[in-house]
Order: C-alpha cells, then structure tokens, then sequence
C-alpha cells in the first residue's frame, strides 16, 4: 500500500520559489532549459509527495535509509532522493540527528555543499529531495586512480574546495564531523561537494568574532528570513570562524579520520574538522591514512600516540608535508586552524601560495568525469534493492512533525 502524503510546508529552495514567482512559471523554466540534472525544481509546494518521481535507480544505502536516482515525472529532470525510514529512525534514536541534518540543508546556500530543494514526509517516511552528483563519491574517484591517489596539485584543488565548504558550515555554527571521503560526492563537471550532514553538531560560539551582539549566526538568518528574506545580503560576516564549545563532546565519525579530541572524549571545537582535513589530503596524495591499525584499538592508539610517516615512494612537496603535519598536530589549540584562527590562518599557509581561493568555481578542475548521457550510472556502485514495509505508530510519528519547513533562500552563490 503506498504511503499517504502528510505536507505541511516543505522545505524548498529561493531557486524554486523563484521559478513560481517569474512570469512563464514552469512551462518557462523546461522550455528554456532542456536540463539533465538537478538545476531547477519546477514544483510548487502543495503538490510535493512521492508520486511526482520515478525512481530509476539506487545510488546508496546506509543503516536507515536510502538514496536514489529519480526523475521528476513530465520532465526531464534527475535528482537525488534521500528516503529514510521513521520507525528505523526512532529505533536506532536517530531523530536528533536527521532533524539537525534537515537544519543544515534548510540552512545552507554554497556551491560546494549539495543542494536540497525540498523535504517532504509520508506515513512511514522522510523524503530530501537534493541535486543529483552524476560523479559519484569521491572515495569512488580516488579507487580509480593509479594508485588509489592524486596528484599534488589535485589534492589541493580539492582540499581547497572542501575548506571553503567547512569555513561556510563553521560560521553557521555546524561543525560537521563526518569528513571523509565517501561523504564527498563530484558533480558532473568535476566540482566537489559535502553531502551527509547526520553527525553534523550545532555547538556554542564562545568568541565573538562571527557574532554580533552575541546572538549566533544561525539565529540572526532566521530571523531575518522571517522577516526581510533578502536580509543576508546585509549582514556582516566576517572572515574567520567562531571558536565552538558546549555539549559537542560526543563519539562520532570514521575511525581511521577522528580526532585525538573525539578518542579522549574530551571537549571538541571547530578544529576537529581540521583535523579530518589533514587525514584526507594525506589520503588523496599517499593513497591510504596514517594512522591506520590492525585493530580499532591499534587505529586510536596511533591517533593518540603516532607518528606521522611519509611513503619515500610517494612524491610530496615540503609544504605539502608541513600542512598535513600541522592539521594532524594532536593538540588541538595548537593545529592549523585551532585555537580560533579557522580558515584564514589554513589558507594562508604555502601551500596554497598559488591557489587563489576566489576564483575555484571558475577554475578546471584535474578530473572531469566521463558521463555518456545523464543516466550514465557508471560513477556509483551497482546496487540492488530491496522492498521494505514499515510500521510507524501515530504517537512515534510526532517526532518529525517539524520536519517539514520551508527554505527561505538557498539560491547557489
């Protein structure tokens, strides 16, 4: 039996709410543009509900739910559904995680984070709907290489486009958590972007330098939605990060990428997402991580105690090798990055010397997908389905009642 739609006010992006409002409406949108993936979403809020995608195939799958590759039907425009179960959800006490992850998304607006147009719910499941990356995971990209690494240079184009990803989530008060290579997904022009944002944290900004009139970033953006949704445009934000505290003390995240920080149990900052920086340049140039063990216990003893090695076999510039080692520095106040100096402090080291920063999205970058035609599924791994049926009680489904919300802006910069 399919599930009965319960919209309240999905979420949707400034980009759709843009196409409802100009003249011409949908019939302008797919007329002028003849788009295979996701750029535009001609839906208007009170049709939203499964019915309106066929699913053509699936793209992933974790522990309580799936993605896959869907086109919006009487169009011919793909997208990435993201389909997570309730009853798993509540069993596995995962509420908290995806209503945060829906944050974030509703929140967000970079060119190097995934985009989500709506969010939708059913009877017995949640429904993102987000920009398809026809490139696939990163960690899929790097398996292909020689080697299972990058060049060099590659490694810091997309180090590079990761730390403006971190930097924006960092003055919105997320820190993310979750680096890794397999939450990095390519587009089809081989642009990078951070997807999966479950083990992202809220956390407290304890110095004011992103915050004015300590009021967090984050609050003053709902405010002003509400009530100017053009009021972005006018707030102050200043190029360094806040400094986080708080409750963010808990273990989460891939054990070979967690910080010493998050092993210990003690206090984590922003800088945690630094360090997860440092273990994914050392994994695209030397093909594997540091401080990997035969064991768990062995991984988080090297994490706390190792020393940093680099393969002689493997060529790696000095520069290259001091910024891994300062990312990697187990202290955390005293990392790159640490002790409240964010970003800047990162991407003024030499290493990115001859990287101008303003000008990636416009730059080529070292590896473009070969992609036949839009449902070339070549870059995922081929995976089977499986029907489910889940039961979801009237009571439990009151947990999700605010997962519907309307996204006021979300334009891509």
């Amino acid at each position: 039996m399919a599930d009965v739609e319960q919209m309240t006010s999905p979420i949707m992006s400034p980009a759709v709410e843009k196409a409802g409002g100009e003249q011409g409406g949908t019939e302008q949108i797919l007329g002028k543009a003849n788009v295979s993936f996701s750029q535009a979403f001609p839906v208007k809020d009170d049709q939203l509900g499964p019915h309106l995608f066929k699913k053509l195939k699936l793209v992933g799958r974790g522990g309580v739910g799936k993605v896959y590759l869907v086109l919006l039907k009487d169009t011919e425009l793909l997208y990435a559904m993201k389909v997570l179960s309730k009853e798993d959800m509540i069993a596995r006490n995962k509420v908290a995680r995806v209503m945060t992850e829906r944050e974030i998304f509703a929140t967000t607006n970079h060119p190097f984070i995934i985009t989500m147009f709506a969010s939708f719910q059913t009877t017995k499941k949640l429904h993102f709907i987000m920009e398809y990356a026809a490139g696939g995971e990163f960690f899929r990209v790097l398996q292909k290489q020689p080697g299972q690494r990058l060049s060099e240079d590659a490694a810091r184009f997309y180090a590079a486009e990761v730390i403006l990803a971190l930097e924006y989530l960092h003055h919105l008060g997320f820190v993310y958590r979750d680096l890794k290579p397999e939450n990095v997904l390519m587009r089809e022009n081989g642009h990078i972007a951070l997807t999966d944002f479950d083990l992202s944290k809220q956390a407290t900004a304890v110095a004011p330098v992103v915050v004015q009139q300590q009021t967090s970033l984050l609050k003053m953006l709902k405010a002003s939605f509400r009530k100017d949704r053009h009021a972005l445009d006018n707030l102050d934000i200043v190029a360094s990060e806040p400094v986080m505290a708080g409750d963010c003390n808990s273990f989460v995240g891939t054990e070979e990428y967690i910080a010493p920080e998050v092993v210990q149990g003690t206090s984590q900052t922003a800088s945690v997402d630094w360090w997860t920086l440092g273990i994914l340049i050392y994994e695209m140039i030397f093909g594997t991580t540091p401080f990997k063990g035969a064991s768990q216990d062995a991984t988080f003893a090297s994490i706390l105690k190792g020393v940093i090695n680099f393969p002689a076999d493997v060529s790696c510039s000095k520069e290259g090798k001091d910024i891994i080692k300062r990312l990697l520095t187990k202290d955390s106040t005293k990392r790159l990055g640490g002790a409240g100096q964010g970003s800047s402090e990162i991407i003024k080291h030499k290493w990115f010397a001859k990287l101008d920063f303003a000008l990636l999205r416009n730059l080529e970058p070292p590896i473009r997908p070969v992609i036949h035609d839009p449902l070339d599924m070549s870059q995922y791994k081929a995976l089977k389905d499986d029907k489910d049926d889940m039961i979801v009680t009237k009571e439990d489904a009151g947990v999700f009642s605010e997962f519907d919300v309307r996204k006021e802006r979300g334009e891509l910069l």
